[in-house]
């Protein structure tokens, strides 16, 4: 079994409730009716109810089983407003509240905050930087997290790693030039996710064009910093850097080159990318020359699961997305 089918099972297992904000969409709606079909996901959309059933018909998908949150319902709307003002993590006043009660988007995220759902999912045509944004207001960081970051897994043909042909990754989307604390921050969620996801301990690897001190300067600098922080935040997490990708990867070239003890070199199944830069290179050279399959990416950092999708992503990519989010709620509960 690879691992989308085996999140699969996990995601039919232990249903999560799932609110998308873009009900609207032809691509969304055929996604949310497959969601529902297979059992993957208890889907909840929020929007213009008419214009919603309307494009289910239109595209000739049935709302069977799905739940339909109306904005035009007022009385509904005040009841939600009455519940999140009164959250302690509300920084709205209760005009400002009720002005964003009736937004698609930022009505998801309130039922999430206040448990009603368990993820929240959209992106096709909201831009990312809005899903993010109102993540942060509403849902807010996890705990010793200073950004918003996002993790990807490789399914990369004839690699054979620390754990088989997965490699996970990150951040390649959203965090351009990490300080040090976010480089740490970034760490400790993709080590959190590739748990989550995997059921295997990562071993993340800080990754720059130094190994261990054969480079200098504030790059390489910073990278040690990141690791110092991040395994002081979490020390349960094998963190370790600065590592050039070989060294990482494969052990015989960590045996020459990391001269001390290292639970991490030459047998990391996670890499993080010292910038956007080399993040969005590294990712297309994968892709492109290992012909490597891409899980995500999923971003991570918010207190409770928060997705944002590619505005070209196909159904099936939203659907795999979707299932990888539930899995990622249900390990987030059983903490």
């Amino acid at each position: 079994m690879n691992l989308m089918d085996d999140m699969r099972e996990r995601a039919k297992a232990d249903v999560q409730r799932v609110a998308f904000f873009e009900g609207e969409n032809p691509t969304m709606i055929k996604a949310v009716a497959e969601l529902t079909a297979q059992g993957l996901a208890s889907c909840v959309v929020v929007g213009n109810v008419e214009a919603i059933e309307r494009n289910a018909a239109e595209q000739g998908v049935s709302l069977e089983g799905v739940e339909l949150v109306d904005l035009a319902d007022e009385e509904a709307n005040e009841a939600l407003a009455q519940r999140f003002e009164v959250l302690p993590s509300c920084r709205w006043k209760a005009k400002g509240v009720r002005r964003r009660v009736v937004r698609p988007m930022e009505r998801a995220l309130m039922m999430q905050a206040l448990g009603d759902v368990d993820i929240t999912f959209g992106g096709i045509d909201c831009p990312t930087g809005d899903v993010i944004l109102g993540g942060q207001e509403i849902i807010g960081l996890a705990d010793g997290i200073d950004t918003i970051s996002s993790m990807g897994i490789f399914d990369i043909p004839g690699y054979e790693g620390s754990a088989g042909q997965l490699l996970g990754f990150g951040d390649s989307a959203v965090c351009q030039n990490p300080t040090p604390e976010q480089e740490a921050s970034i760490a400790i969620s993709a080590c959190d996710t590739w748990n989550a996801l995997t059921g295997s301990e990562a071993r993340c690897a800080l990754l720059s064009f130094s190994t261990d001190g054969s480079g200098a300067g504030e790059m390489v600098q910073k990278v040690r910093d990141a690791r110092d922080i991040a395994n002081e935040r979490r020390p349960d997490l094998k963190i370790d850097g600065e590592f050039q990708l070989d060294a990482a990867l494969r052990p015989e070239v960590a045996a020459h080159k990391v001269h001390r003890e290292s639970a991490v070199a030459g047998k990391a199944n996670v890499i993080i990318w010292p910038d956007l830069n080399v993040g969005n290179v590294g990712v297309k050279l994968v892709q492109m020359f290992g012909h490597a399959n891409a899980y995500g990416p999923m971003l991570q950092g918010f207190k409770k699961i928060v997705c944002d999708c590619s505005r070209s992503a196909p159904v099936s990519e939203i659907v795999g997305n979707v299932v990888m989010s539930c899995v990622r709620a249900q390990c987030l509960k059983g903490e």
